[in-house]
């Protein structure tokens, strides 16, 4: 009976926990939108551009970058001659 009770008061405590936890995340995570989306609205969007769309279009440009930089990082990569 004892252990009954201790593991009904450890899932009480859990509950508690994970739905504190919850709470802190999305208090941390919609406060860093507000501050990014703030940032992207005055620094990165162009004329007329919202930030959604801005937000788009450095997206594209960030993945066109990647690419590209794979790409010459492929081209200059060292080859292994077998020679030491």
């Amino acid at each position: 009976m004892a252990k009954s009770k201790i593991v009904k008061a450890n899932e009480k405590i859990a509950e508690k926990v994970v739905g504190t936890f919850e709470k802190i995340e999305e208090t941390v995570v919609g406060g860093y939108s507000k501050i990014e989306d703030a940032f992207v609205d005055r620094y990165l969007t162009k004329d007329g551009e919202t930030v959604a769309d801005a937000k788009e279009r450095l997206k594209k440009e960030q993945e066109k970058r990647e690419a590209e930089n794979a790409e010459s990082t492929k081209n200059t990569l060292p080859t292994d001659t077998g020679k030491m």
